[in-house]
This record gives C-alpha cells, structure tokens and sequence, in this order.
C-alpha cells in the first residue's frame, strides 16, 4: 500500500510563522522529542519519499514504529495550530468564550460567569454568529435559574424566551438561504453557464423563490449577502450582465459596510469581486474590470486575508478573470506575458488547486497560445483538458474544448486527423444532445475545409461560415459559445484575412473604451462590419 502523504501535505502547508509557533510550543513540552526530527526531514522534502526518512532514521528506536509516530505528529501540528489560531477568529474566540463560562459555571463562579457571558454574547451578536448565540443563550438560561434560586429575579425570562425565539427564526432564515444558494451552485459548477430548458427551468424555481424575490426576507446581513447572490447568479443563467452586476456589487457594498462579517466571509467576498469582474468583462467595462482586478490582489494586505486558501482563491480568481479579459480585448501578446505566472502558480498550489480551477487554466492557456498564434502550445494545453476524465464537473468546458480542438488542428494542418476528429466530436454532442445549429455549422465547414484544396473553395466556406454565425449569434442560446471561443472572430479573420487577435479587437464592445485601457486610439475600420 502506498504510504499516506497527509503529513507531508500539513507540514509543506505551513507558513513559517506557524513553523516557529509549532516549535516553540513543542519546546513546553517534556521528554524525547523524535517527532522534531521527523518534522524537519519531511519539511525538507519537496516530494514525500517515505523509504528515504525510513534510510535516514535506520539507527533510530522509534523508526519500528513509525506509522504511530507520524499519527502524533500529525496531531501535535494540529494542537498546536489550534493555539495559534484560537484568537484570530470570531469563531475561535467565540468557542474559548463558552469553554471559560463551562469552567466559571462548574466553579460557581456565577458573577464572573455572566461578565464572560455578556462580552461573548456582543461578539457573536456583532459577528451574526447565530449558532454561536443560541448556544450562549442556554447558558444564560442556566444562569438565570441559578439567580432564581439565590433570590434575584432582577432578570426578565420572557424577554430572553423572546431573544432566543429570534435566534432561531434567524438561524433557519440563514439555513434557507445556504440552501437555494447549494442549488443555484450547483447548476453552474456542473455545466457553467445555463443552456437546456431543464436547466433554465431549475434557475426559474429558484429565482421565483419568495425568499428570493419577497422584500426585507433576509433576517441578517449574512442572508442579505445570500439573497443578492443568489439573485446574481440567476441573472447571470439569462445572461443579464447588467442586472447580476447590480446584484454582486450590493454582496460588496455590504460586506465593505460590515467589515467583521467581511473578514468571515473572505471566500464570499473574493468570488464575489469575480463575478463583479466578470460581469464588466461582458459589459465592455474593461477598465473598472482591470481595477478591480488589482484591487482583489490587494486583499491578502488586508486583515483577515492572509492564510493559504485566501492566496489560492485570488491566485485562481485574478488571474483567470485578467487572461479572460485580455482574450476579449484581443490583447493575447499581453496575455501571454502573464503565463509563466500562472505555471508558477499552479505548481506552487499544486493540489491545493480544485479540479474545476485546473480545467478553467487549462483552457484559458490554450486560447491565450492560440490568440498569439502558438497553435502547437494550444493544442498542448488542450489535450490536458480533453484527456481528462472529470464525468460531472465543468461539462460546459469539455463541449466546447471539443468544438476548439477543430480549429486547432485545422489551423495546424492537420487534415488526416481532422476527418476523425469530425466524426469523434459529432458522436459525442449528439451523446449529450448538446448539437445546436452553431455546432453544426462549425462542424460541417471545418470538415469541408479539411477536405478543400482551392484557395477560392476555402474563401466561400470562410464567408458561407462567417455569414451564418452572424445570423446565429443573434441567438442568445447559440452566442453562448463565445464565452467559451470566439469562433465569429476565427471566421472573419480568415474571411478579411487579418490576425484572429484583431478580429477580436474590431468585435470587442466599447472598443474606444478598451483602447483607451492600453494608451492607444481606437481601431477604425468603416470597410469592415
């Protein structure tokens, strides 16, 4: 059986902040400390190579038992990390709070106890830690029962009946939310944008919702943040840039307003600054979109963003969203500066990054090569997503990698292979009902130009596909595939016989905008439509 790489992972995840804590609180402790020296071995080793710590360790006792000794390791880490964090939370301090009060209470130290009680109950109340809040009003029942039977009765029960009874409401008021947000969630992490009736059915059910349409619904800022969420995420199913925009920047505005919910919801806050930028890309407002950009890799300067799984999800979501932005704006030179970044990155994270941010990068860096014209590149970073075998996840991007897939291997002369390639695509949308017209079309021209040798054939089926997706993408069903690949752009590049990046620029909304973002005047180009 292959040896478990769980404690190499927690202790290459480390920062060295939490090394040294880890250390200095191993030094408290007495007796033998094998587990330093096992520690510092496998920090050392960039891939977990557990026969070589066993060579390493051959003279030592405890090497016989080595499975036990790195289990409590494990643990002490996890210990030690559980000190290091237990004030840097609301929910931390909150938890050590009513652990205090347990303790005072089993003392009968009543008077103390309430003290403690009233400070935890103001932070949980500040921070809407609900769960928190119910807890702590059970103790306060305790304690009033205790007061009772010492003879003050200074306390009103029915005011803290009522306290609790509001708790409650708010606690399944949020549960209600997290659900339908579990729902519209994963509608878009299994197919990303919205396409079937079935699909748009599902969004309709939840955006109907009378949480979600009903006014004042929301019993708490937390859900508030819920409620526009999920109302963004509905609007973005329709592609109704403008409203999801409108609904995402009311997530911001709240938890910019309610700093301590903010630093609780760092996740919410980051996703929702990408799908804020996101939807600019759509609009056209590519210079908000750039600033935003910078302003989402600012957050880890920030209190209550630093951490590794916070500069994981800026990593993914800034980088996606500025190599997004720059292939609409048809600066794919400018992208391509940025690739070695994202490689770094991606290795640095490793597995830490999720299955869907690893196909979204691939995909991203195979139009990013294609746009600069690196064909052999973009057919490197394609395959990684089409030989994946991901069956549920992102279903969306391995349709149209496929649709892509042609264009590459056209574009590089592949004609041999493109023959089976038609064949091997057309079975698998047709598999998956996924097969609309603009597919079709793709399909249908690509496998004709393979097979046209006249340079005068070739220009008819440029101007006979060009012609037709400019009907087709009048369709909002069908334009969805350029958010994926702009397959309009690719066909009157070769019509007008100009690079695909400048086709992009001349298709590009509020062209003089994104110009002006890259210090040069607008294209003008009257001949060409």
């Amino acid at each position: 059986m292959k040896p478990s790489t769980e404690l190499h992972d927690l202790i290459r995840s480390l920062s060295k902040s939490e090394k040294r804590f880890f250390k200095l609180h191993s030094a408290l402790q007495s007796g033998d400390k094998n587990y330093l020296k096992i520690f510092d071995a496998v920090d050392k080793q960039k891939t977990y190579d557990e026969e070589a710590l066993k060579e390493q360790f051959k003279g030592e006792t405890f090497i016989r038992h080595f499975p036990s000794e790195k289990n409590h390791l494990y643990k002490l880490i996890l210990k030690a990390l559980r000190a290091y964090y237990s004030e840097s939370t609301s929910s931390g301090q909150l938890k050590q709070e009513i652990k205090n009060i347990e303790i005072l209470y089993e003392k009968a130290l009543f008077k103390e106890c309430n003290k403690l009680l009233h400070r935890a109950k103001k932070l949980a109340r500040d921070n809407e830690k609900f769960y928190y809040l119910f807890e702590l009003l059970s103790w306060e029942k305790m304690l009033l029962e205790e007061a009772y039977e010492s003879g003050v009765f200074t306390k009103d029960l029915d005011a803290l009946i009522d306290e609790e009874r509001s708790v409650i409401e708010k606690l399944r008021n949020l549960a209600a939310y997290h659900i339908l947000y579990s729902k519209i969630n994963y509608v878009f992490r299994s197919g990303g944008y919205v396409r079937s009736e079935e699909e748009h059915a599902m969004v309709e059910e939840i955006a109907q919702h009378p949480l979600i349409v009903g006014k004042n619904t929301a019993l708490s800022h937390r859900a508030a943040t819920i409620c526009y969420y999920t109302q963004g995420f509905c609007a973005w199913a329709k592609r109704d840039w403008a409203t999801a925009l409108a609904k995402f920047q009311k997530v911001r505005t709240i938890l910019d307003g309610h700093e301590l919910i903010k630093r609780d919801l760092q996740k919410r806050y980051i996703r929702t600054l990408h799908y804020i930028i996101n939807a600019q890309i759509e609009l056209g407002d590519h210079a908000s979109a750039q600033e935003n950009i910078a302003a989402m890799r600012r957050l880890g300067d920030s209190q209550g963003f630093g951490g590794l799984h916070i500069a994981l999800q800026v990593f993914n979501a800034s980088y996606l969203s500025e190599l997004r932005l720059l292939d609409r704006m048809g600066e794919h030179a400018r992208a391509l500066a940025l690739v070695d970044k994202v490689i770094e990155g991606m290795e640095e994270f490793g597995p830490r990054l999720h299955k869907e941010q690893e196909i979204e990068f691939y995909y991203t860096l195979a139009i990013v090569h294609f746009g600069a014209g690196e064909m052999n590149k973009a057919l490197f970073w394609l395959n990684k997503v089409l030989n994946d075998t991901e069956p549920t996840l992102r279903q969306d991007i391995f349709t149209y990698a496929r649709l892509f897939n042609l264009v590459v291997h056209y574009e590089l002369g592949n004609f041999d292979l493109l023959e089976y390639i038609v064949r091997s695509t057309h079975r698998f949308l047709s598999k998956r009902h996924r097969a609309h017209d603009m597919e079709n079309e793709l399909i249908d021209h690509v496998k004709k130009l393979g097979r046209a040798t006249s340079p005068t054939v070739k220009r008819e089926l440029y101007a006979g596909l060009y012609e037709r997706l400019k009907v087709l993408m009048q369709d909002p069903n069908e334009s969805l595939a350029l958010k994926y690949f702009d397959f309009l752009s690719w066909a009157r590049s070769k019509v007008e016989e100009i690079p695909f990046s400048e086709a992009v620029r001349l298709r590009a909304p509020k062209g003089a905008r994104a110009a002006e973002l890259n210090g040069r005047k607008p294209a003008r180009s009257p001949s060409r439509s």
